[in-house]
């Protein structure tokens, strides 16, 4: 029987705690990417700071939640389209965004960022409310919710007003946590192909939560990513890839 593709990815992720992890000198010279073959081309996902990545697909060139110095993006093609989670200043900042947009960039916001963008930038601009759908180059993004579920942490994120997303390529879903802990949307969701979840405190989740989100909705692959955090919330991508279960393959960017 012909597996599908879901199941291939599946399959040659199929050992518990698998990590994958560039040697330095091969992610410095491609930004730490990785590949994932999909129909008509290849993802390639390039970290590029904490929380800021920048993915090259069939459809696009997709910039995620881009903060920092403009000369980070500089050997990265003009984004066809930007992804922004919420408001805080790793995840949004005007200058950054005005630095990096081409002509004919999509921006996609949450409405609190929305509502913050200079004229020039939201001209650019969607705004998307958790469970809505926009397009880009044919391809779907959905807003999944992003929310703090704990009661002391709930005022960092809380529910109704950061997003999360999915970028439903061909035949490759990925799944963007944006600042988030392990909320019921999370755990709920199914086909996803490669992901990229949150872990710090006190913001989001630690490590153990993330795991165990992880192995609920079972992607193939997953970057840990935003794992530094304060007064000793910092945590350990290695200890996460170690308790992801099977048929997880774990991937280390060069985040920071």
């Amino acid at each position: 029987m012909k597996q599908s593709r879901r199941q291939f990815l599946a399959t040659t992720a199929a050992t518990a705690g698998v990590v994958t992890l560039l040697p330095y000198a091969a992610q410095a010279a491609a930004h730490g990417g990785n590949m994932f073959p999909v129909s008509g081309g290849e993802v390639k996902v390039h970290p590029v700071d904490h929380a800021s990545f920048v993915m090259e697909t069939p459809a696009g060139v997709i910039y995620c939640d881009p903060v920092g110095d403009v000369a980070n993006y500089s050997d990265f093609a003009t984004p066809d389209l930007i992804l922004i989670t919420h408001e805080h200043g790793d995840h949004y900042n005007a200058e950054t965004l005005a630095g990096i947009v081409g002509d004919n960039t999509q921006i996609i916001t949450n409405p609190a960022v929305f509502d913050m963008l200079p004229a020039a930038l939201k001209a650019k601009a969607n705004a998307l409310a958790n469970g809505e759908n926009a397009m880009f180059n044919e391809v779907s993004i959905e807003a999944i919710p992003a929310y703090n579920t704990t009661e002391e942490r709930k005022q960092f994120h809380p529910q109704g007003r950061d997003n999360g997303y999915i970028v439903n390529l061909a035949d490759f879903r990925v799944y963007i946590s944006g600042d988030t802990e392990a909320t019921p949307e999370m755990l709920a969701l199914e086909d996803i192909d490669l992901a990229f979840v949150c872990m710090n405190l006190p913001f989001t989740m630690d490590a153990t939560s993330a795991a165990a989100a992880v192995s609920t909705f079972k992607p193939a692959f997953v970057y840990p990513y935003h794992y530094r955090g304060r007064d000793d919330g910092t945590q350990d991508p290695a200890a996460f890839a170690a308790m992801v279960g099977e048929g997880i393959e774990v991937k280390m960017g060069d985040w920071y």
